[in-house]
């Protein structure tokens, strides 16, 4: 392995551990807020990122993404165990803590391009490290945020859409969940290579997520004032 790629992947460390671990952690706080312990009583509202590592999601898969040279990395956390009957209210309370996570990632998307600033203040030998790491917690936060937003459970945007959607389009929805993740690896991964199988150059990424995450990472930049 060069120094370049190992170099590179330093850049990504710190980035995926904060991304992941504390979206999961702020769902716990929300639940935790609106009436939920259960996380807080297991710990699980914590940045300490042991608490939230999942060996496959959190290390292997964005590894492998990573060195595979991927457009993308993409990962998961040990999710948050929440008990939504114990919410006050809990289909308002089941949206809110779904959007805590997406929301934590756009948080720390902001404040990773605010840190950009200071950039030229520190030493020249970590200048550039600084700023491909802060690029990278910036991509990475907005990407988590835009595909765990995607109405689809067991996705946050799919946990979302079942609180706010009518019952007669909620429950169906709900009822996908045990193939979320399935069709979510089929349409983002596997649709587009067998597309190009056919001669049919379709990625749903590159064509309907990737405008998002660039439209939102411009508008982080243009309110940090980059």
């Amino acid at each position: 392995m060069s120094p370049e790629i190992i170099v590179a992947a330093t850049t990504w460390i710190l980035p995926v551990l904060l991304a992941i671990t504390l979206h999961e952690a702020a769902h716990g706080w929300a639940a935790w807020k609106l009436g939920d312990d259960t996380a807080y009583r297991l710990g699980r509202v914590s940045a300490n990122p042991i608490r939230h590592v999942d060996p496959i999601g959190t290390v292997v898969l964005p590894g492998m993404l990573f060195l595979s040279g991927a457009p993308f990395l993409f990962g998961w956390a040990k999710p948050v165990p929440v008990n939504f009957g114990r919410l006050r209210q809990p289909r308002r309370g089941m949206v809110l803590v779904a959007a805590a996570g997406p929301a934590s990632n756009l948080l720390m998307a902001f404040g990773a391009a605010l840190l950009l600033h200071l950039v030229p203040y520190t030493p020249e030998v970590m200048g550039e490290w600084t700023w491909r790491t802060l690029n990278n917690m910036i991509l990475l936060n907005v990407l988590l945020a835009v595909v765990n937003m995607i109405p689809l459970p067991p996705l946050d945007g799919g946990r979302v859409a079942v609180g706010i959607l009518p019952r007669p389009l909620a429950l169906p929805l709900a009822r996908m969940e045990r193939f979320g993740f399935v069709i979510l690896i089929g349409g983002l991964l596997v649709l587009p290579f067998l597309l190009r199988e056919f001669g049919i150059g379709f990625d749903p990424f590159r064509a309907v997520l990737l405008p998002v995450v660039a439209w939102v990472d411009q508008l982080i930049a243009t309110i940090a004032f980059l």
